[in-house]
């Protein structure tokens, strides 16, 4: 298939330019980068046959239309230099400077990425592309020009090939240009998509449009005259423009069951105005002539899209019964609905145009910052891709704060999601709800305009809870985030508090125990990578403050010969050069196969088994023997003692007992006290610490559950 030949030139670059990048500098920086990008692809042909610099030059021109800035031009002429051509980084920063080296990297960056719309690709590709955003916005307005140059010239590649681009273009990248607000490359990237993805569905869609052309096109026209007249009479300066509807946009609509005559806004004008003010004027004189359609009237002047867009929209019943959709906007307005973010600079004229499209983009455009929050947290790949669908990509609604500041919010929040969207020290103080002025609960589902106020207590904190009522990802991690920051720094000093104590026992000084020969030491031994792991690892009782003051105080060991013998509960113990002498596992700590553990002489009654961490271990060194379990798989069960910490004081103690059953945990003796919330002791039989541990991770999974440590008698 042939085409016809790309005539482009660079003074058809720079007649687009004239308007809005006026400075001398920058218009010979744009020359200078073509002739350069010119000379690094000469003799590189594209697959159209066309020569290679055709195509950097589309993409620059592209960028014109949405008022990209002078670097972004430069950019865009550059972008397959160092991936094509035999160009180094040095010599781009050195002939165009650091700007464009960064956003050059970028782009170059993306471009390497493997396309793939399969699921097992798609979950890296969307990171990786939208993190990769979150660096400069410009780097993902240069790929989507990049893509639809691409796109008008995919006729040249097979038919496979096509449909590859195509599936990209339409599930990937045009949600993104979509929700940057660049209606011009994403309408052209959507009905490209759909004309190499459904040829059948495209083309049928197209000879119906132009079937009915000459009809809709005469309709339009005695409205426009009846709605140009109808606001002259009340003095209002406009302008009117039949709008056509995409074929993307028309085949979704057949795609869901309507029919192609029931497709009313088909028939489509967009009025202009010079103020706000003049906008809804506009609308109110229309409705005084035209009854409007109910349920179909949307301001987004007052609540604007996160992407900036704003206009109002309604649909009519028109001339000859037609229904008309109408959308009514200001001059500026109309220039961030088409070109997104970048117009919201380039329309206001004598500005730095790069420093405010950045500005703009972090303080204005939600989406954007939703994508950089979503990038920080700690997510799998699956977890940020469904975040970025669900979340960011979707439908999203929209609650007022009392002051009247818009909240973007996804489906299904709750007003947690929201107190932390205001700022995460309102939602971790947040004690109550009030929506369009009546009291709520924290898991209620916000609708669309709601009102929000939120109650906070400065000496309140979050609730576990709260983690099963709120759907935004980036709350969730917030809430778990405040627990695990809190929980960590009680375990710093519990483990501190535990090795001091033990010191205290052994009357060895916490200072000289400390030097850092000694913390290397105990580092290098239980492969720990810092102090503050080591003191963790002591709060949570992984290792026992006695295990570390051994490794530094060594003392003489000497042969020893190990005898298997049985304990009373039928455990393996091995006893370090002692046989036939009775063992048995110590009341006070219980332990269980998996814990550290010390043999104790007693006087007439053979070994007691302890933990190392044992608070009945006090200044009996010179009668410990070192012991160790020889199994921990077997189906044998021990007693251990537990204390479930709640946020309640209802009962849920029947439950609690039946998942105990589910996890194969018998329960010997429960005991349940009540303080300001239910504390509830239990005595469990378990196999072994793993065993134990598991039941501890499911137990916590309760929301009335804050806490369960292993006690002591």
């Amino acid at each position: 298939m042939t085409k016809q030949k790309d005539t482009t030139t660079l003074e058809d670059l720079l007649k687009r330019t004239d308007h809005y990048i006026k400075d001398l500098d920058e218009r010979n920086e744009i020359i200078k980068a073509y002739h350069y990008a010119e000379e690094a692809h000469r003799g590189q042909y594209r697959k159209s046959g066309e020569p290679y610099i055709i195509h950097p030059l589309n993409v620059a021109i592209i960028l014109t239309e949405i008022y990209a800035d002078k670097e972004s031009i430069v950019t865009a002429l550059l972008h397959d230099t160092i991936e094509d051509c035999e160009v180094t980084e040095e010599e781009i920063e050195q002939e165009f400077g650091p700007t464009v080296l960064k956003l050059l990297r970028g782009v170059t960056k993306l471009s390497r990425i493997h396309f793939s719309t399969e699921n097992e690709y798609l979950i890296d590709y969307y990171k990786k592309i939208i993190v990769g955003m979150s660096e400069d916005v410009r780097v993902i307005i240069i790929k989507l020009a990049d893509r639809l140059h691409n796109m008008r010239t995919l006729w040249a590649l097979s038919p496979e090939k096509q449909k590859r681009k195509a599936k990209e273009s339409l599930e990937i990248l045009a949600p993104i240009s979509d929700h940057l607000g660049i209606h011009k490359i994403t309408s052209e990237l959507r009905d490209l998509s759909l004309r190499y993805l459904k040829p059948t569905a495209f083309y049928d869609i197209a000879e119906k449009l132009n079937k009915t052309k000459l009809e809709r096109d005469a309709t339009v026209s005695t409205m426009m005259d009846e709605v140009s007249s109808l606001l002259s009479e009340h003095n209002i300066v406009h302008e009117i423009k039949g709008r056509a509807k995409s074929i993307y946009s028309i085949y979704n609509k057949l795609n869901k069951g309507k029919k192609f005559s029931d497709i009313y806004d088909l028939l489509a004008l967009r009025i202009f105005v010079n103020t706000e003010q003049e906008c809804y004027l506009a609308l109110g004189i229309i409705h005084s002539k035209f009854r409007p359609l109910p349920n179909r009237f949307k301001d987004y002047i007052a609540m604007p899209k996160a992407n900036m867009y704003q206009s109002l929209h309604t649909t009519v019943f028109g001339v000859d019964g037609y229904l008309f959709e109408i959308q009514i906007r200001t001059y500026e307005m109309d220039e961030i609905a088409e070109n997104g973010i970048a117009s919201h600079w380039a329309y206001k004229e004598q500005k730095d145009a790069s420093r405010l499209m950045q500005t703009t983009t972090e303080q204005k455009l939600q989406f954007f910052k939703s994508i950089i929050e979503l990038s920080k947290e700690q997510l799998s790949s699956e977890e940020f891709v469904q975040s970025v669908k669900e979340e960011v990509l979707n439908n999203n609604i929209y609650c007022f704060t009392p002051k009247g500041d818009v909240i973007e919010l996804p489906r299904g929040a709750t007003p947690l999601d929201f107190a932390y969207k205001v700022h995460t020290k309102v939602g971790e103080t947040t004690v109550g709800a009030i929506v369009n002025n009546n009291i709520v609960p924290l898991n209620y589902e916000l609708q669309n305009n709601d009102i929000v106020k939120i109650n906070t207590n400065k000496n309140s904190c979050p609730s576990k809870e709260w983690i099963y009522m709120v759907k935004s990802t980036t709350t969730k991690n917030k809430i778990k985030s405040f627990f695990t920051k809190n929980e960590k720094e009680v375990y710093l000093e519990r483990g501190k508090y535990a090795l001091e104590k033990e010191l205290r026992k052994k009357k060895i000084s916490f200072h000289d125990f400390i030097q850092e020969d000694n913390i290397k030491t105990i580092l290098k031994e239980f492969k720990l990578q810092d102090i503050d792991e080591m003191y963790y690892n002591l709060g949570t009782g992984k290792i026992s403050a006695l295990s570390l003051i051994r490794v530094i105080y060594k003392q003489e060991e000497k042969p020893k010969l190990i005898k298997i013998v049985k304990t009373v509960e039928g455990a393996s113990v091995a006893v370090d050069g002692i046989d036939n002498v009775k063992v048995q596992l110590a009341s006070c700590c219980m332990p269980i196969p998996g814990d550290e553990i010390v043999g104790y002489i007693t006087k007439g009654n053979g070994i007691t088994v302890h933990r190392t961490t044992c608070h009945n271990l006090i200044h009996l060194d010179e009668r410990y023997l070192d012991v160790h379990w020889m199994s921990e798989g077997t189906s044998k069960k021990y007693l251990t003692s537990i204390v479930l910490y709640t946020n309640t004081l209802e009962n849920h103690l029947g439950d609690i007992i039946s998942k105990l059953g589910s996890l194969d945990a018998q329960v010997d003796e429960v005991k349940v006290m009540h303080r300001e919330s239910l504390v509830i002791e239990m005595q469990l039989l378990v196999r072994n610490l793993k065993h134990l541990e598991k039941i501890k991770i499911e137990l916590l999974k309760f929301p009335y559950i804050n806490d369960i440590e292993r006690v002591y008698r």
